[in-house]
């Protein structure tokens, strides 16, 4: 256990005998006369694990070395008379900041595919309420939270997901006993900058400009729009399909449980349109991704949406969330479900392929085989033949017209 001085202009912490510090050069001595200087306590907790705790007075402006010898001094007699408190950091001294450090290192979390949304959600709200203490926040501060954040231009969905990603945070922290509920009840109570389905977007893609869009899509982005626009997969999804996930058997795709939105095993049937473009892909020999960008896995979804709007405007369909009637290409899967519905498609099945949860009693009754699954993508392939030969038979009518 020791006691570590961190240095206000590179932020690296040290001995707190250092006169320079050792990372910058720049005048210890100075920096802590001017009390510009922030003290740490290190400490190895029972399991193992480095805990760093800074060290702040009661109104959560930063300590000076007296108090981080008094903080040293109680962690080292709690380490000897109850050594399990050291888990945990008590709630009225630990900050946001603090809590996010603790809550970002958790495996559950570091593993989730939203992490970096997550990361960066919980970096923006600590920005403004880092250094509050948690047990100290009001509704009055997420309200006034949300005000600033509004005045900076933030969408309200932005500041909602934001203070949602903290709560999680939070309520996590208070189911390992680190907070207690003075730190929930704010966000328990705190009301939405945004009501509910106020910003659901209700974009589809007709058949006509599909079949512009694909007209002058590139190579790969067309591989994509084919294969999303007859499956309903995901843009996720879609970049991490793998040759080893097709059954060329049962002719179906096998998500495995890691990949979906949802976290479970998904099974979509694979029609002569899908067919037709697995057969026309080359296979790399270094990697087993199916769609590429030459020959290289495509490594964030940037890549793909950047090709998607250059395609958008060379074929004359308004693209961009902020435009009205701007298309993305997450829209195509709204608009494979309601496709699937004109197309006479049982719900069940609909919801099956697309990955979403069976309602009410469908959930312990109903069990579509693959051989229901293929008989329903059947049903909506033909409905899709039919309504791309009347958009194709209706353009050269237009064409011989004009």
């Amino acid at each position: 256990m020791a006691i570590f001085a961190e240095c206000p202009f590179c932020h690296r912490k040290q001995g707190v005998k250092n006169r320079d510090c050792a990372g910058c050069g720049n005048d210890l001595v100075k920096a802590k006369r001017a009390g510009k200087v922030r003290y740490w306590v290190h400490y190895r907790v029972p399991s193992g694990k480095q805990r760093w705790e800074i060290v702040k007075l009661h109104d959560g402006s930063p300590a000076g070395i007296e108090e981080a010898r008094a903080a040293e001094g109680k962690r080292k007699a709690q380490k000897v008379e109850n050594p399990s408190i050291l888990e945990k950091v008590p709630s009225e001294r630990m900050t946001f900041t603090e809590l996010a450090e603790w809550y970002l290192d958790l495996k559950s979390v570091k593993k989730l595919a939203s992490y970096d949304r997550i990361r960066q959600g919980i970096a923006n709200f600590n920005q403004e309420l880092g250094n509050r203490i948690v047990s100290s926040l009001k509704q009055i501060d997420l309200e006034e939270y949300q005000d600033k954040r509004e005045e900076e231009g933030r969408a309200p969905a932005t500041i909602d997901m934001e203070i949602s990603l903290v709560k999680t945070m939070v309520s996590k922290a208070f189911d390992n006993d680190l907070v207690d509920g003075r730190t929930v009840k704010p966000f328990r109570v705190i009301k939405r900058k945004l009501q509910k389905a106020a910003n659901a977007r209700k974009r589809i893609l007709t058949i006509e400009k599909y079949l512009n869009l694909v007209e002058v899509a590139p190579g790969h982005l067309k591989a994509f729009l084919i294969i999303g626009f007859n499956t309903g997969m995901r843009l996720g999804e879609l970049r991490a399909l793998r040759w080893s996930h097709i059954d060329r058997e049962r002719w179906v795709i096998r998500l495995p449980k890691d990949i979906p939105k949802e976290k479970r095993p998904k099974v979509i049937p694979i029609n002569h349109h899908v067919k037709r473009v697995l057969a026309e892909l080359p296979r790399a020999i270094h990697h087993d991704f199916v769609l590429t960008y030459q020959n290289e896995p495509i490594r964030s979804a940037g890549g793909v949406k950047n090709s998607f709007f250059t395609a958008c405007e060379k074929a004359g369909i308004v693209q961009g969330r902020d435009k009205p009637d701007g298309i993305l290409f997450h829209d195509i899967r709204r608009t494979v479900k309601t496709n699937m519905l004109n197309a006479g498609m049982d719900k069940a099945y609909r919801d099956k392929i697309m990955g979403h949860s069976l309602m009410g009693m469908d959930v312990h009754y109903l069990a579509p085989s693959e051989e229901d699954l293929h008989r329903a993508m059947a049903l909506y392939t033909s409905w899709l033949d039919a309504q791309f030969a009347n958009a194709r038979q209706n353009a050269s009518q237009g064409a011989k017209k004009d």
